[in-house]
């Protein structure tokens, strides 16, 4: 029997229905990937799975037994709770009485001690401790802290925890929307390996290309309210689909041809004779039916980007430049960087490296501390911002986009507002609805619109992927290649950076920024590799494992939690671990200094023998890096 049914789906909020008969089956351990135009309503179909809406017919089924999960699309916002206590929550009255249990021991004291014993008391009668051993074993297998606070942490920890939260129940079905979004890519290699060992059966929502290849084994396809499924990889449901579409158009084609006869000969029989076929009559009126019922597939966005006068033809130059907040802290150092008009240029890093900084920096909005930056001449800026910032939520998106106006020019060419917005997607009736209702595809789209209505000679984009779907992005990616000006992408979207940019810029969070040729790929084969990518692999183990048993001693059955013990380490241990660091420090240098070497504009014109050397030769040096900092990271962990 299937693990999910979805029988016969309808759901409609106004005069198109979201889900028209719509049927799917998933099997256990399918890996399924939804895939939809941004407003075809994959979302509100997850949403139906858990039950948050209910269709207006239909069944859905989930086998006899079956746990489904959810990896939702937005992070907690203020929320306080520990990283301990939001995985506790999966399990809603223990999990609750687990998170009291971890806050008094924590802070023990005679007067918490009779609700210490109470809240043990009830725990023991629900089987507490076993679900406090499967919340304290995937929190270690995610190295999460089970004391921080989900307020100060990154998108990606806070991923990580909401992941740990879902997965600690064992659920056979999983959902996640969007679960690559405002994550960098060490979050999204990590999220990658955590959920290829996931056993159980995986339904997503996703627009990354990169991370669709990795994850799925089958592609369903939400199209005018039907779901399509094709048992294949991306790469072939891309083929398919193309030629399902071929198909659909010719089809549609020879329908209307026979219309159009049809049509032609009750006109032709009304005057010639006053007896008709009625056959042929019923006929008619049912393929009239059937022409007005097609539900046509919407089109495409055709959004063009508006030059601007050309820009000099340096854009920027930065010299030993570097920038440090008044409190000292150091973001950028030895800045040396020069773009020229036309440069595409990518920047990769991990959150909170100082991506957008450095954007500051060439566009000069932030003024250096130390060294000198040069700004090129006729410098026309369009700044696309990955938190819509730039849109009123309150108005609608013809008042968003008009300021005013009731014309735009655009390429010289004179365009009524809502005709500019149809090429967007937005219809006269949406163009009309409060932004504060559109989805994130649709404020995206509109940013954009917003964006190429004026014109332009550098465009910088802020994480311009998140929500669009994959035509639209595909459409920005053809236009930022065709754009005869200079553009400047903050990504994690990797498949998007190798179409796009010719140059990228690495912040490898030592304040430095390296320069590599081509996009990420190409970082990729020249060595590039993030800080904590390996750390964040390994923290991924096999889901499967076993974990320890409990140990109930005196101090259990008091109420006080047992304190962990600290092994000793011997003196030739301990005199390793304090060398360790300065080890640890050297090798880094040498890495540095090695990619430096590899990353030079000269370096693969030189023979390929010394090529291939240079390159073993960094290869050996990370994975001696890498080595070490495990040996430390073990040894720490044993002198505490």
């Amino acid at each position: 029997m299937p693990l999910l049914t979805l029988d016969s789906l309808s759901l409609a909020f106004g005069l198109q229905p979201l889900l028209e008969n719509a049927s799917l089956t998933l099997e256990a351990g399918e890996r399924v990937c939804l895939l939809g135009r941004n407003g075809e309503g994959k979302s509100t179909l997850l949403k139906i799975v858990t039950g948050e809406v209910t269709p207006d017919g239909g069944l859905v089924r989930m086998d006899d037994g079956a746990t489904l999960a959810i990896l939702p699309q937005n992070l907690p916002g203020n929320d306080t709770r520990t990283a301990y206590e939001a995985v506790a929550s999966a399990f809603p009255e223990t999990g609750e009485l687990l998170a009291r249990f971890h806050t008094l021991t924590h802070s023990a004291d005679e007067d918490s001690l009779d609700e210490l014993m109470k809240v043990q008391e009830r725990l023991e009668a629900l089987d507490g401790w076993r679900l406090d051993q499967k919340v304290t074993a995937i929190l270690e297998q995610y190295r999460i802290d089970p004391d921080s606070v989900l307020d100060t942490l990154s998108g990606g920890w806070q991923r990580r925890v909401l992941l740990a939260r879902a997965l600690v129940g064992e659920p056979d079905l999983l959902l996640l929307d969007e679960p690559t979004n405002h994550l960098d890519v060490p979050a999204i290699a990590w999220l990658e390996e955590a959920l290829a060992q996931f056993r159980g059966a995986l339904l997503f929502v996703s627009h990354d290309r990169a991370f669709i290849r990795r994850m799925a084994t089958r592609i369903v396809e939400l199209d005018r309210g039907k779901l399509v499924s094709f048992s294949a990889t991306y790469d072939r449901y891309l083929d398919l689909k193309e030629k399902a579409l071929e198909e659909e158009d010719r089809q549609n084609a020879l329908f209307d041809k026979r219309l159009r006869q049809e049509e032609a000969w009750i006109r032709q029989g009304i005057k010639a004779r006053r007896t008709r076929n009625m056959g042929r009559v019923r006929a008619l009126k049912a393929m009239r039916e059937e022409r007005q019922q097609r539900r046509e597939r919407g089109g495409n966005a055709q959004f063009v980007v508006e030059d601007a006068a050309r820009s000099g033809r340096l854009v920027v130059e930065a010299t030993h430049a570097g920038f440090a907040y008044p409190d000292g802290r150091s973001v950028i150092e030895d800045l040396a960087l020069t773009v020229m008009r036309g440069d595409k240029i990518g920047l990769i890093g991990e959150n909170g490296t100082g991506k957008t900084t450095l954007v500051r920096l060439m566009l000069g909005d932030l003024e250096p501390t130390s060294g000198q930056i040069r700004l090129g001449t006729n410098r026309e800026v369009a700044y696309f911002d990955q938190l819509r910032g730039e849109l009123d939520l309150s108005a609608n998106a013809l008042d968003n986009l008009s300021e005013g106006r009731e014309f735009i020019e655009i390429n010289g060419q004179q365009k009524h507002v809502l005709g500019y917005l149809q090429e967007f997607l937005f219809s006269p009736e949406r163009a009309r609805s409060p932004v504060r209702v559109f989805s994130g595809g649709e404020r995206a789209r509109l940013l954009l619109a917003k964006l190429f209505s004026k014109p332009a000679n550098i465009l910088v984009l802020d994480e311009p992927t998140n929500d669009l779907d994959v035509e639209t992005l595909e459409l920005l990616e053809s236009q930022l290649v065709a754009f005869s000006g200079t553009v400047i992408v903050i990504s994690h979207d990797r498949e998007f950076l190798d179409n796009v940019v010719t140059d990228t810029l690495f912040l490898d969070g030592s304040r430095r920024v390296r320069s590599f040729v081509g996009g990420y790929s190409d970082w990729r084969r020249q060595g590039g590799a993030f800080p904590t990518e390996r750390q964040a692999e390994r923290s991924v183990s096999n889901l499967s494992r076993p974990a320890k048993a409990p140990t109930v001693g005196p101090a259990a059955a008091s109420g006080i939690a047992p304190a962990h013990k600290s092994a000793k380490l011997s003196y030739k241990l301990k005199r390793e671990l304090d060398q360790l660091p300065v080890t640890i420090e050297s090798l880094e240098n040498r890495v540095t200094d090695q990619q430096s070497l590899v990353a030079s504009d000269d370096f693969y014109s030189r023979p390929g023998a010394e090529v291939a050397a240079e390159l073993d030769k960094l290869a050996a040096l990370e994975a001696e890096l890498e080595q070490t900092i495990e040996r430390w990271m073990e040894l720490e962990e044993l002198s505490h």
